[in-house]
């Protein structure tokens, strides 16, 4: 594959001297130090800036791509131009299995939100592990049909009439338990979500801020704290 000036694959060992924890990735965390290794060899680092584009729909099935650093956005283009985001990628998420599987092409394509830098495991790499390491495939399985789970959750967000409603089921599907409660991380910016859920920018900062002035959530920097879960679940259900 070729490499553009602003697309370098550079290797773990190049002058930016990256040193990428393969142990850190999920997918990976249980390879044996030989699978480990063979991986190492063949794993090639890529930096994007942000707003570039990490891979095209279209484009070929070559391999298998794990998030370092920064976060991505998978959105698709519609017959009239418009972009929709899909779902957002973050550290240690791998994406471009679908079509890798069924050497098909990209059925989408996926945005640098920041800069980012992302590993490409080549696809005959990719496959092997995936027919021959047990403990990557049931990680493959489970992915997938937490992925379909997820993208049927996302239909069904997308079939609700009401536009405030539908933002706040969105924040419901994207919200994780922590230690400090219900957060949802690395909140996309407004327009970004007014994409994925198809409304308007000024439509999500005014439910945003409605649902801060009413003490249900607390925006932090970069993330949003759900402070009363229950109030935020009921909205989603209110008529």
């Amino acid at each position: 594959m070729g490499v553009r000036s602003d697309q370098k694959a550079v290797a773990a060992s190049d002058n930016v001297q990256l040193q990428v924890h393969l142990r850190k990735i999920p997918l990976l965390a249980e390879l044996t130090p030989e699978e480990l290794a063979r991986v190492a060899t063949e794993i090639r680092i890529r930096q994007y800036g942000k707003r570039e584009v990490v891979l095209h729909k279209g484009g070929s099935g070559d391999g298998l791509l794990f998030l370092l650093a920064g976060q991505l956005q998978v959105i698709d283009i519609t017959e009239d131009g418009r972009a929709v985001g899909l779902r957002m990628l973050e550290p240690g998420d791998f994406f471009g299995e679908i079509a890798l599987i069924n050497n098909s092409t990209r059925s989408a394509s996926v945005v640098a939100m920041s800069p980012v830098i992302v590993a490409f495991l080549p696809a005959q790499t990719a496959l092997h592990l995936f027919s021959h390491v047990p403990s990557v495939a049931r990680q493959m399985l489970r992915h997938l049909a937490e992925k379909i789970q997820r993208d049927s959750e996302f239909r069904s967000l997308l079939s609700i009439n009401n536009t405030n409603r539908r933002i706040y089921a969105y924040l419901v599907l994207m919200k994780k338990q922590t230690p400090e409660g219900e957060v949802v991380d690395n909140l996309p910016t407004h327009q970004d979500i007014a994409n994925m859920i198809n409304t308007s920018r000024e439509t999500v900062t005014r439910a945003l801020l409605a649902l801060v002035q009413h003490g249900i959530v607390r925006k932090d920097s970069h993330r949003l704290v759900i402070v009363d879960p229950e109030r935020l679940q009921n909205l989603v259900h209110k008529e």
